[in-house]
């Protein structure tokens, strides 16, 4: 099994990568906030040609065998919890890691609601409830936490003003990433994740 890639980019599309190892492209499915963040290494980097590293699930098929890529080995680690739960096959994972952070979901998981699942993630209720059942001893215990209800009111608030879902969702999702980077204080109120959502909505 392929454990990870490193290599240039070659090829970029919506919903997968070409990466060249000595001379072999390997086509690596990827969420479209890997590919966002793929696009900000390159541009930190200043080429377009800087060797990437991607940790590698490798799901293999009667008729195929699948690579699915990503930038940190704990995005690995739960891709490959999700992938457990009966029923969700490895697109429906990345769906779900495409939406909002790991720690926002370990939360979501770990206290059983599963209406922050529904909503933010897309999913169903029946799914969200297997998800919960099959996953929640593996995230540790988790204290009710006002932060995801925030959330909720944030999406909502945002739907208000116009915005769609994906919309909503998408800027949410950024919002929690960058409040997950070392250094961030604790969690934003929902006022504050509205501005700081339309903030980044306002750039597009």
């Amino acid at each position: 099994m392929i454990g990870s890639i490193k290599g240039k980019i070659i090829l970029k599309t919506e919903k997968f990568l070409v990466v060249e190892v000595s001379g072999v492209g390997y086509k690596i499915s990827v969420s479209p906030d890997t590919l966002s963040r793929v696009d900000a290494l390159r541009l930190r980097s200043g080429k377009n040609d800087t060797p990437i590293l991607f940790w590698i699930h490798t799901h293999v098929r009667e008729d195929a065998l699948d690579l699915y890529g990503f930038l940190e080995y704990p995005e690995l680690e739960f891709f490959e919890m999700l992938i457990s739960v009966s029923g969700i096959g490895p697109k429906g994972a990345l769906a779900i890691l495409g939406v909002t952070s790991i720690e926002t979901l370990r939360k979501a998981i770990g206290t059983g609601d599963t209406s922050y699942l529904t909503k933010i993630s897309g999913i169903g209720k029946k799914t969200a409830e297997k998800i919960i059942i099959e996953l929640r001893d593996k995230m540790g215990e988790e204290k009710e936490s006002s932060s995801l209800q925030g959330e909720l009111d944030a999406m909502e608030a945002l739907k208000s003003l116009g915005y769609s879902q994906n919309q909503a969702r998408e800027a949410l999702k950024k919002v929690s990433l960058v409040q997950s980077h070392p250094g961030k204080t604790a969690d934003l109120d929902t006022n504050a994740k509205i501005r700081e959502a339309l903030k980044i909505l306002a750039m597009k």
